[in-house]
């Protein structure tokens, strides 16, 4: 082999080492989220194309299922091979912290950098740490109260903000089989049942868990609670109740008052084929849109402040990120592509974040004019006024979840998904138990779940 080739050989094995290390060291950052259906996915893509263009990082967006996240992010952690970034429901927020998987400290300075003030301060709250956050929030969604509102106009009556507006109401616009006052939730097997449950025991400012764990429920609060669900299950038809029968009888013009997620919104325009309203001969009208009210949060007699149920997603920056990079993307993804962000799924993301310190509302203005429906597209802020956007929006802002601030998130998760609290109030709205028997029944039930 002469000089020249070995010079040769050794120039090009440097060169291929050179290319070979400013590959492994391009800017690159792995994402995990759960929003994986094509669509949503494809969005994310799209914005990781832009975050890539304006910066230089190239993201690799990694499909998760949400129930594999736990255990897939156990194990990564095990092995030291946590993604960068993790798009997160709000239960991980906080063991995750605990457990070391999360850099709070970077998520809170992502928060401190794009201002605190801009975000709801209701999603801050549930993933608050001594001194920052566990994870940055990125979107959410509170469930609703959605009444007729042209039917509480005609009688006169308050929007159903309480637990006394929504009786008077009952009182005022029951007259089965025409028009039913309420759906109410009955069916104990369903989580739908659980969730509307949370969300009445929360604005009666009622929990079953404190700081140190279970706790009793409190018995005149309690009480308050267990009395206006039957009132409005009383006003509800006959059988086992759950969303369909909900949102069938309000779509057929038969309900005053149900509770349901935003996720209704688009479909109560007609712009859905699978669930069109029937109050028209038309499935693709906006009619019964335009007669609906929603209100966020409401309140009990033993909590005037009231409380609204909100489920809240995340960005989490873990303790393997490039930590610069992940903050970089977070930051972009929540300020230049945050419309990019919302625009997955509108109806279901909420801006948590509002504007800028420049333009307060600049992101809840965006959200809406972005696109929703199925068979049909148009914006919300099309659909319905701005003081309905507005109260979509301002949801937020007191939404809550048992065992969140108390830290016992996991265990009042527990207690959910025992349904126990579904089986004791249905026993109570069927007449089987009396108040205090109920209270006395989920105490004693709640107390052995750990």
């Amino acid at each position: 082999m002469t000089f020249q080739t070995k010079t040769k050989l050794l120039t090009t094995a440097a060169l291929a080492l050179a290319l070979s290390v400013g590959a492994l060291s391009a800017d690159t950052i792995r994402f995990w989220t759960t929003e994986e259906q094509p669509e949503r996915l494809a969005k994310q893509q799209d914005m990781a194309a832009q975050f890539e263009a304006a910066t230089g990082t190239a993201v690799e967006v990694i499909p998760v299922s949400e129930s594999d996240m736990g255990t897939r992010a156990t194990a990564a952690f095990a092995a030291g091979d946590l993604p960068d970034v993790i798009y997160h429901p709000l239960q991980y927020a906080l063991p995750w912290a605990e457990a070391g998987i999360l850099d709070t400290e970077a998520a809170s300075e992502v928060v401190e950098e794009l201002g605190e003030s801009t975000f709801a301060p209701g999603p801050l709250a549930m993933a608050a740490l001594e001194g920052g956050v566990a994870s940055v929030p990125v979107d959410g969604w509170t469930q609703m109260i959605v009444y007729r509102a042209d039917k509480f106009a005609e009688a006169g009556l308050e929007p159903p903000t309480s637990f006394a507006n929504v009786i008077a109401a009952l009182d005022a616009l029951h007259n089965p089989p025409e028009m039913y006052g309420f759906v109410a939730a009955t069916k104990v097997d369903e989580n739908f049942m659980s969730q509307v449950l949370e969300h009445v025991f929360l604005a009666n400012g009622v929990s079953p868990v404190d700081a140190d764990g279970a706790t009793e429920l409190d018995l005149a609060a309690t009480t308050e609670v267990l009395e206006f669900y039957k009132a409005i299950a009383e006003a509800s038809p006959p059988g086992e109740l759950f969303w369909q029968q909900s949102r069938e009888l309000y779509f057929a013009g038969q309900a005053a008052m149900i509770i349901w997620s935003p996720f209704i919104l688009d479909e109560l325009a007609g712009l859905r084929d699978s669930a069109p309203p029937t109050i028209t001969d038309d499935p693709t009208s906006s009619e019964l849109a335009s007669k609906t009210g929603i209100v966020t949060n409401f309140s009990g007699p033993s909590n005037p402040d009231g409380a609204a149920w909100g489920d809240v997603r995340y960005f989490g920056i873990t303790n393997d990120a490039d930590t610069d990079l992940a903050m970089e993307f977070v930051k972009f993804s929540m300020d230049d592509g945050y419309a990019q962000t919302l625009s997955i799924a509108p109806e279901g993301k909420f801006p948590v974040r509002r504007g800028t310190a420049d333009a307060p509302a600049k992101f809840s203005e965006a959200w809406a004019k972005l696109p929703v429906g199925v068979d049909r597209k148009a914006p919300l802020g099309e659909l319905y006024d701005q003081a309905m956007i507005d109260e979509v929006v301002g949801g937020l802002d007191v939404a809550k979840r048992w065992g969140v601030t108390e830290g016992q998130l996991g265990l009042a998760s527990k207690m959910i998904n025992s349904q126990v609290i579904n089986r004791v109030v249905r026993q109570y709205i069927d007449g089987e138990i009396d108040a205090a028997a109920a209270v006395a029944a989920m105490n004693e039930q709640l107390a052995e779940i750990e």
